[in-house]
């Protein structure tokens, strides 16, 4: 039995040395041709390309300085701190090579040779090409404003705290950037093919509209995978949606221009309007982009077909208009919706266009899990203010005068009424994400 037990401590010891050397062992990458000449027009590029990957939601704390870091980031294993990305050569990345910036942007190396957290999005990046990755060093090492601001520590508790396992989560879930070289070929025509390159990659939807593993990687990083932007996790307390075409909890029912309007203004004339983290997505981001880039990543999204095993599902019905307009109210979700939803909703569920969304057929109250719905009704939500729809309009929040049974009966109404067949929601669901709240 001890011969046994230390053969058995002998293997476990070489396998975590066999472990320990494919951690430690130096990713090798291919250097980039360096940038012939910056000009002004490489920086305005690079400009362009940093809005299209919203870095300065990451690297922007709130009244910070552009890009010097220090914004919180909720992750699964404890508080993470966004870096100081201004070319600050003491504090930010002022000292960084082309190759060296490359190396953290598409592959998740620091300069120091750590790897970086999967807060930043390197899987998606690894698909950025070249030249945008030279445009965009151009922007950060002269289009940016240095910035003396020292980094915060992560907390993050030992062992996760540990990077040499950061680098086998690396090795094994991130793809490298020659393995995932954009090939506009795979699709049907150019626009689509700019739509896919700007999602998959600098966009980095996937980061949070794609489910993810227990071991925390992307269940899919494109279209090949069905789990590519089937809905991801609660960030911020909001549910990423699903975007792919389901006609209930998806962009099924949506048209090119709805999405479109809907990334340049944060609202659209027919569906839905943002909050949350997704607003802010709007505001630092996809409205500064052009026309033409919006349409392309519209046309891409249309192509998705829908996931399988749909959870809900619309199909228009007036019986809950007619009833309400008659005085029918039965049952005390009913009651609630008149009494607190009605004046800006409407009894016909239809709402008033780019100002107050529609819930009839509305994808984000069909959702499977309704944790964005019960913030919502809890804790209000604003507009936000957008270059082409500047009103900052809002829902006020019901927590103080609705319990969470009284919640989760309007809830499960507004999911079962006009057409929408949603599973309810109980109270149980509607404590937790109070729970929750109180906490933040």
């Amino acid at each position: 039995m001890k011969k046994f037990l230390l053969r058995l401590l002998g293997l476990a010891l070489l396998l975590f040395v066999a472990v320990l050397a494919y951690a430690l062992w130096p990713t090798k990458t291919a250097p980039l041709a360096p940038i012939a000449s910056v000009d002004q027009a490489l920086i305005d590029k690079g400009r362009y390309l940093a809005d299209a990957g919203d870095c300065t939601a990451c690297h922007t704390s709130k009244d910070g300085k552009p890009f010097a870091g220090g914004l919180a980031i909720a992750s699964p294993i404890g508080t993470l701190y966004s870096t100081n990305i201004t070319p600050d050569k003491d504090t930010g990345i002022g000292n960084y090579s082309l190759d060296a910036f490359d190396r953290a942007l598409r592959h998740g190396i620091a300069a120091n040779g750590d790897s970086l957290y999967p807060a930043m999005p390197y899987p998606a990046y690894a698909r950025i090409s070249d030249d945008d990755v030279r445009a965009l060093y151009a922007y950060f090492m002269q289009g940016v404003a240095p910035v003396k601001a020292d980094n915060r520590g992560n907390d993050v508790a030992w062992p996760l705290s540990m990077r040499w396992p950061l680098a086998i989560w690396r090795k094994l879930f991130a793809p490298a950037p020659e393995a995932v070289a954009f090939d506009a070929g795979r699709y049907p025509n150019a626009q689509v093919a700019r739509g896919a390159y700007l999602v998959q990659g600098l966009g980095h939807c996937g980061s949070c509209h794609t489910p993810r593993a227990a071991t925390l990687q992307e269940k899919a990083l494109d279209e090949s995978g069905e789990a590519f932007l089937a809905g991801g996790p609660v960030i911020d307390g909001w549910l990423a949606v699903n975007l792919r075409g389901n006609p209930a909890d998806g962009l099924g029912a949506w048209s090119a221009e709805d999405i479109v309007a809907t990334l340049r203004s944060a609202r659209s004339p027919t569906h839905a309007v943002l909050g949350g983290a997704m607003g802010d997505v709007v505001v630092h981001s996809t409205q500064h982009l052009a026309d033409d880039d919006l349409q392309a990543i519209a046309a891409y999204l249309k192509t998705l077909p829908a996931s399988a095993n749909p959870v809900s599902s619309f199909k228009a019905d007036p019986a809950t208009a007619k009833a309400l307009q008659s005085g029918q109210e039965s049952g005390r979700g009913a009651q609630l919706y008149v009494d607190n939803c009605a004046a800006c909703h409407r009894t016909d569920g239809l709402g008033y266009a780019r100002v107050f969304p529609k819930i009839a057929g509305n994808s984000s109250v069909l959702s499977a899990d309704p944790v964005s719905m019960i913030r919502l009704v809890l804790h209000g939500s604003k507009l936000p203010a957008t270059a082409s729809a500047p009103s900052q309009l809002g829902m006020p929040g019901f927590a103080w005068r609705m319990s969470d049974e009284e919640v989760a009966q309007l809830l499960t109404f507004v999911r079962s009424s006009w057409g929408n067949q949603a599973p309810q929601v109980t109270a149980t669901d509607v404590a937790g994400v109070r729970a929750t709240l109180a906490s933040e």
